[in-house]
C-alpha cells in the first residue's frame, strides 16, 4: 500500500469539522484539528474569549503555540490523549490522530477550568509572566470559562480519541481491502493458483470484516459509556453496553476457518439490531423468527449480520419513515433456508446480478461488499449451488436467502 501521510486521505474535512463542532457543543470544550505540522485543518469550535484575548498579544501568542506543539508531541509519543496545563493555567488536552504508527495530526482541545485542585496536572511549558489579575478584561473572561471535573474532561478526551482514530483506521482498512481485491484479481488470471486463492481470499475477507471494528475504539467507547452509565444510572445506556460488549466478544474471538451455531449467529444479529433500534427509534422495526430446533445447525461465522447491516444502510437510513427487517428460517428438503427481508425500494435483476458477481463492489468501493463477501464464503463452504439468492423487484422490497445444509458443513466435507 502507498504511504499515505495526509489526514485528508482518511477523513473528509467537512465531516471532521462537523464532528468537532458537535463535540464542542455537547461538552463546552473548545477544539481545533491540526495536521502533522501543526497547521489548522478546521475552523476553531467554541473558542473562548479568554484565549482570544491571550492570543491577541504577540508575546503570549507565541507561548500558546509552544503549548500546542508540546502537547501534540507528548500525545504522539504516548499514543494517547495528553492532559496538561497551559502557560496561563487553564486545562487543555491533545488527541493524536495516527494510523499504523504514522502520525497524521492532532485535535487540540480544552480551554476549561476544573473544579478540583489541578496540581496533579502537569504544566506543559511552565507559567507565563503575564498575570491574569493585572488585566480586568482577562480576569472577567477567565471567570467565564467552562468549569468541569477532571473525570469529565478525561472522558471527553478518550471519547474523541476513540471516535477519530476509529474513522481513520476504518478507512485505512478500506484502502487495504481495495489493494487486496486488485491483487486477487491478478492472481485469479493464473489458473494454477486457483485453490490457494480461494483459501486466502476467504481468510482475507473475514479479516477485513473484523478489522472494520477497531479494538482500540471499542475499548475507549466502552470505558467512557460505562463510566457515564454508572454515574447517571442510565438503564438504556447500560443495556447498550451489554449488547455492544457481546457483539465485540463474538466478533473478536473467532478464527478465520470457524463455523458457529446458528444460535450464536442470531444472538450476534439480535445485539446488533437492538443497538440500531436505540439509535433509530421508531424508524426501525424488526422481527427474528428462528425456531429453536434449528439453533445447533452449523453456520459460517458472520454471514447474517452483514446482510442486516446492508438493509440498515440502504433501506432504513434512506427512508424518512424507516422500515422493517424480518429474519426467518424454514426447512426445505435437506436444507434450512434463512431469509433476511426488508420493505425497501427493491432491486432489478441487473442490479442483483452485479451485486452477486462483485461488479458493484469492484466499481464503487465498499458498496455491496457485505453481500458479495457472504456470497463468496457460502459458496466456499457449501458449493456454488448454495451461494446467496436474492429475490427482489423494483418497488417491492428485497429478500436475501441463505441455504444451509442440515447435514453438511465445511468441517465435515473435507476429507
Amino acid at each position: 500500500m502507498k504511504n499515505l501521510m495526509n489526514i485528508k486521505d482518511f477523513i473528509d474535512i467537512e465531516i471532521l469539522q462537523d464532528i468537532q463542532d458537535q463535540f464542542s457543543i455537547a461538552t463546552g470544550i473548545a477544539s481545533v484539528t491540526v495536521d502533522q505540522k501543526g497547521k489548522p485543518l478546521t475552523v476553531r469550535s467554541n473558542f473562548s474569549h479568554f484565549c482570544s484575548i491571550v492570543r491577541g498579544n504577540e508575546e503570549t501568542k507565541k507561548k500558546c503555540h509552544q503549548c500546542d506543539a508540546h502537547g501534540g508531541l507528548q500525545a504522539t509519543i504516548a499514543g494517547n490523549p495528553h492532559l496538561y496545563k497551559c502557560h496561563m493555567g487553564i486545562i487543555d488536552f491533545a488527541v493524536p490522530i495516527t494510523v499504523q504508527d504514522n502520525y497524521l495530526g492532532a485535535i487540540l482541545a480544552g480551554q476549561v477550568r476544573i473544579e478540583e485542585d489541578d496540581n496533579n496536572i502537569p504544566s506543559i511549558i511552565g507559567e507565563s509572566d503575564y498575570k491574569i489579575e493585572n488585566n480586568p478584561n482577562l480576569l472577567k473572561a477567565y471567570n467565564e470559562l467552562t468549569v468541569t471535573s477532571y473525570e469529565k474532561i478525561q472522558a471527553a478526551a478518550k471519547m474523541m480519541h476513540g471516535i477519530i482514530n476509529y474513522i481513520v483506521e476504518k478507512e485505512y482498512v478500506n484502502l487495504i481491502q481495495e489493494e487486496l481485491n486488485s491483487n486477487n484479481l491478478k492472481l485469479m488470471e493464473t489458473i494454477t493458483v486457483k485453490s490457494e486463492l480461494e483459501r486466502s481470499l476467504k481468510e482475507a475477507e473475514l479479516k477485513a470484516l473484523r478489522a472494520q471494528i477497531n479494538p482500540h475504539f471499542l475499548f475507549n467507547v466502552l470505558n467512557t459509556i460505562g463510566r457515564l452509565a454508572l454515574i447517571e444510572n442510565a438503564e438504556k445506556t447500560e443495556n447498550m453496553i451489554y449488547s455492544f460488549s457481546d457483539m465485540m466478544r463474538y466478533t473478536l474471538k473467532k478464527t478465520a476457518n470457524e463455523t458457529v451455531s446458528l444460535k450464536e449467529e442470531i444472538t450476534h444479529v439480535s445485539n446488533y439490531l437492538s443497538i440500531q433500534k436505540l439509535r433509530l427509534g421508531s424508524r426501525l422495526n424488526y422481527e427474528i423468527n428462528i425456531p429453536e430446533e434449528y439453533y445447533e445447525i452449523d453456520c459460517p461465522f458472520m454471514t447474517i449480520q452483514p446482510l442486516v447491516e446492508n438493509s440498515i444502510n440502504y433501506v432504513i437510513e434512506k427512508k424518512n419513515e424507516g422500515g422493517t427487517i424480518v429474519i426467518e428460517a424454514k426447512a426445505e428438503g435437506e436444507n434450512i433456508i434463512l431469509s433476511i427481508s426488508d420493505d425497501g425500494e427493491g432491486m432489478d435483476q441487473s442490479t442483483i446480478n452485479d451485486t452477486l458477481d462483485g461488479t458493484i463492489y469492484k466499481k464503487n468501493g465498499n458498496s455491496g461488499i457485505g453481500i458479495y463477501n457472504v456470497h463468496k464464503r457460502l459458496m466456499y463452504y457449501f458449493g456454488s449451488e448454495r451461494g446467496l439468492k436474492i429475490v427482489s423487484s423494483t418497488g417491492n422490497g428485497t429478500k436475501v436467502l441463505i441455504t444451509i445444509p442440515l447435514n453438511k458443513s465445511k468441517n465435515n466435507t473435507e476429507g
